[in-house]
């Protein structure tokens, strides 16, 4: 059935379902800690996964899952920067900055002077929603969402590489298992002992909203558009942050964060008209017998 929805219609659910997920997650910060919200959120979502999916991780070899694994471990990573920085930062600065990832995938991936234009583009409204300019900046957050920038960039290149090799949502069955193992390093000492029930409720609703929902979205998104136009269709990210910010945790834009909106948006679906890719996949990936 998702498979007749158009494939930027499915990235802009999974984005709204990301901030979503990232505000309602902010609230379990005081209660078990940033990592403890990122393990509970991975881990609450692995076992949903495994229990729709079911996956039989003893029929595929070594080198058959070492892409999913990869994509599990820069899952775990870019979950918890992100987590970290909105700790400290507005959602919409920190989601500006971590951007410039799949912005940066889109330009290099670009092969035209025009395509080159919308990242152009999206860079200066990005620019403009992080207000570098402004005096009292904190560089840890900053340095937290540049961090989950660069794992962003990675997160969209191996998804589709992924998402081209296994059927359904196999690999995500892979791949966010191993999320939620990493992070239980640095999160079950923050959790243990506050896992109440209204932390655990709240946590599965969190863990709903990101990474369940998006991610699978995403998976099925990056199988019928190129990099280029998911990095930049990405860009209505800054502008869904800004908006969720706002209406939820009282994060009000200025004036010139509205300008970059505007100009988000713009780039977005501009790249998102021009993006499909060949629907033509390479062979999936089929468990050893």
């Amino acid at each position: 059935m998702l498979e007749r929805v158009p494939a930027w219609t499915l990235a802009v659910v999974a984005m709204l379902s990301v901030q979503l997920g990232a505000a309602v997650s902010i609230g379990l910060f005081d209660d078990i800690g940033v990592a403890g919200t990122a393990w509970l959120r991975l881990t609450l979502s692995a076992i949903v996964l495994i229990l729709l999916v079911r996956p039989r991780y003893w029929q595929w070899s070594m080198r058959q899952l070492r892409a999913p694994v990869l994509l599990g471990v820069v899952s775990a990573g870019m979950t918890l920067c992100f987590l970290a920085a909105i700790d400290r930062l507005p959602l919409g600065t920190v989601v500006a900055i971590e951007f410039l990832g799949p912005l940066t995938v889109a330009a290099l991936s670009s092969r035209t002077r025009r395509a080159l234009a919308w990242p152009a583009l999206a860079l200066i409204g990005v620019v403009l929603l992080m207000e570098p300019w402004q005096a009292d900046v904190d560089l840890i957050g900053i340095a937290l969402a540049a961090v989950a920038a660069v794992g962003w960039a990675l997160y969209i290149v191996i998804t589709q590489h992924v998402g081209d090799r296994f059927d359904g949502f196999f690999g995500l069955s892979v791949s966010i298992p191993v999320a939620a193992l990493i992070t239980a390093v640095v999160g079950v000492p923050q959790a243990w002992g506050n896992l109440t029930l209204e932390v655990l409720l709240v946590g599965l609703g969190a863990a709903a909203l990101l990474p369940l929902i998006p991610w699978s979205l995403e998976f099925l998104a990056l199988r019928r558009l190129t990099k280029a136009a998911f990095g930049t269709l990405m860009a209505l990210e800054p502008a869904f942050a800004a908006i969720i910010g706002f209406l939820v945790l009282s994060q009000g834009p200025q004036a010139m964060d509205l300008i970059g909106v505007a100009l988000v948006i713009v780039a977005g679906v501009a790249a998102a008209r021009t993006g499909d890719r060949d629907q033509q996949r390479p062979d999936l990936e089929s468990p050893i017998t």
